[in-house]
C-alpha cells in the first residue's frame, strides 16, 4: 500500500513526513468562517439559525499561493474577500484545496477555472460525479509546492483531509473541519453532522501533537 493510499483510507491519522521549513513565507486567513448553528451558544442542533460559512486559508510562498476551502460562490464576493485580506485578484492564485466535500468547503470553486483543485482520492471520486463543476478536481500530492502537506484527518467525514505546515517558526495545521471552532476543540467534540465523533476525537488528540497554531473549519486562528 502507497503512502497516499493509507493516507486515503486510514482509520487512524497517518504519521506525515515534515514538509520543508522556511518554504512558506505567509499565511492569512481570507474569510473566517461560522457555523449554521452552534450549541455552544444555547442553540439547538435541529435548526439553521444563519447561513453557513467556512474558513478560508491562504498559504504562499515562492512561486505559489495555495487557496484552501474557497467559501464565497459569488465570483464577486470571493474577489472582494481576496482583495480585502491579502490584496490579491482570483487570477493570482495558483491552486485550490479542498478538504472534504461539504457544500459550503466547495462553494467558491468554480470562481477559480484556471488552477488545479486538489483533494483526497476519495473526495475527488465524490465531487467528480455527475457534473456538479465545470472541471475535475485533482488527486492531490504528497507535498504541495514542497512545502505544505496534506494529512488524513477523518472523523467529520471519513475521507476528511487537513494540511499542514510551517512559517515564521511555528508549526500550522489548517484542519477543516477536523476542527469546527475553539470551543468544540477544547472539548474534543465534533460538530453534530460527524460521521464517527469518536475517530474525530483522536484526531484532535493527534493534531495537537504536530500543531502550534491551528485554523479551524468555522472560526479564527488560534494557538494551541
Amino acid at each position: 500500500m502507497t503512502r497516499r493510499e493509507l493516507l486515503a483510507g486510514a482509520p487512524l491519522l497517518a504519521a506525515p513526513a515534515e514538509a520543508a521549513a522556511g518554504a512558506v513565507e505567509r499565511w492569512s486567513v481570507i474569510t473566517i468562517g461560522n457555523l449554521s448553528r452552534n450549541e455552544y451558544w444555547g442553540e439547538p442542533n435541529d435548526k439553521a439559525f444563519r447561513d453557513v460559512l467556512c474558513t478560508t486559508t491562504l498559504i504562499a510562498g515562492k512561486g505559489f499561493r495555495l487557496l484552501v476551502d474557497p467559501s464565497v460562490a459569488s465570483p464577486e464576493g470571493m474577489a472582494k474577500e481576496l482583495n480585502r485580506r491579502s490584496g490579491l485578484k482570483l487570477d493570482d492564485i495558483t491552486a485550490i484545496f479542498i478538504t472534504h466535500e461539504h457544500a459550503d468547503h466547495v462553494a467558491g470553486l468554480a470562481n477559480f477555472p484556471k488552477q488545479p483543485w486538489y483533494t483526497s482520492a476519495l473526495i475527488a471520486e465524490v465531487l467528480n460525479r455527475g457534473n456538479q463543476f465545470p472541471k475535475k478536481l485533482e488527486v492531490t500530492p504528497d507535498l504541495l509546492f514542497d512545502a505544505v502537506e496534506p494529512i488524513a484527518t477523518p472523523g467529520h467525514t471519513r475521507s476528511h483531509y487537513s494540511l499542514r505546515f510551517q512559517c515564521d517558526g511555528k508549526r500550522i495545521v489548517v484542519a477543516g473541519d477536523a476542527v469546527a471552532t475553539l470551543d468544540f476543540w477544547r472539548d474534543r467534540r465534533n460538530f453534530y453532522n460527524a460521521v464517527d465523533p469518536a475517530q474525530g476525537t483522536r484526531t484532535m488528540d493527534a493534531i495537537a501533537k504536530m500543531a502550534d497554531i491551528i485554523v479551524p473549519g468555522h472560526d479564527n486562528y488560534y494557538l494551541v
